[in-house]
Parts: C-alpha cells; structure tokens; sequence
C-alpha cells in the first residue's frame, strides 16, 4: 500500500494537483457521507455470507484470514495495534491506492466517462481482489467483491474517499472486535 500511495502523491506533484482532487476533500454532506459509509461497512460483512460459500464450492477451501485480525484474540494491547494498521494501511492507504489512484486514473484514461468509470471500477476491484493473493483464491474471490462494494461507496458519495475509508475501517474494525471476542 505504501508504494500505490506514493505514486498518487508523486502523480500529484507532477500534474500539479491538490490532495482534494482525488476525493480527499469535505463531502458535500457529512451525513450523506456518514450513511453511505455504514452502509458500505455492513454490507461488506453481510457479502461473506454469498460469496464465501460460493467460492469455497469452487475452490474446497477456506480463505486465509489475515494475521492481522486473526491475532487480535491474544490481548487488548494487541486489539489497539491491530486497528491502528487497519485503519492507516488498509481503510486509508488501500481506500488511496485502489480507489484514488487506479480507479479514478483508470477512468481518466478512457475519457472520464460514465461508462469508464464503471469499466474502472471493475478493473480496480480486480486488481483489489489480487492485492489480497496471500488469502488465497477464495479471499481474492471475497476482495474483488468487497471493491466493487468500497469502490460503488467512492462513486456514489460524488467521488469522496471518506465514505470509503470509513466503510472499510469500520468493516475491520468490526472483524477484530468479532476476533477478540471469540464471535
């Protein structure tokens, strides 16, 4: 994540354009925003309960959790660092890389279109999805649609990556919380 959140800042720098172009800027409404985000965070969980059945008939096996979460059982200490890199690396940075940097360039290289940033939004949930290769292929099966749920969040807010961030940060928040309990 940190190398997709370079080359933003670095396209950025080049074309001389400010942070909020990409969707790092005040929401047009906070609650509009605020409700899209929760929406996104809960669909998230509720997609496992269709697309991991289905990719385990395909594939006969689990997808591999990320240490991440699945180490959070061990102690609050480990809870509080565990949400401290979810939301930097995957809420905010992933949100940046995938969502600002590919999809919204993506689509900027097809003429900006509806249509190409409906293209751009498949393209980058792919490469979202392959982004999570050490989960196996039912977690790259997952991903892709968890993109194509986080990546609707970013269109639907007018291009605002607080919706996103925010749905992502909350669906792993709840995974952790879920882990430490034992749920």
């Amino acid at each position: 994540m940190p190398i997709l959140v370079l080359i933003l800042w670095a396209s950025l720098l080049l074309r001389k354009a400010p942070w909020h172009s990409v969707g790092l800027r005040k929401p047009f409404s906070w609650r509009f925003t605020a409700i899209v985000a929760v929406c996104a965070g809960i669909l998230l969980q509720l997609k496992d309960l269709v697309t991991e059945p289905l990719a385990h008939l395909i594939w006969h096996q689990q997808e591999n959790v990320s240490s991440v979460i699945s180490n959070a059982h061990h102690s609050p200490l480990i809870v509080l660092k565990s949400l401290a890199i979810v939301w930097t690396f995957a809420a905010f940075g992933e949100e940046v890389g995938y969502r600002a940097l590919l999809l919204r360039r993506a689509a900027d290289a097809m003429n900006g279109s509806a249509a190409a940033y409906s293209i751009a939004l498949v393209f980058s949930s792919v490469l979202f999805g392959f982004g999570h290769f050490y989960k196996g292929p039912t977690g790259i099966f997952n991903s892709v649609f968890s993109g194509l749920i986080l990546g609707s969040a970013y269109l639907f807010t007018r291009r605002s990556l607080w919706a996103p961030i925010v749905g992502h940060g909350l669906s792993d928040t709840f995974a952790i919380v879920a882990t430490y309990f034992g749920w």
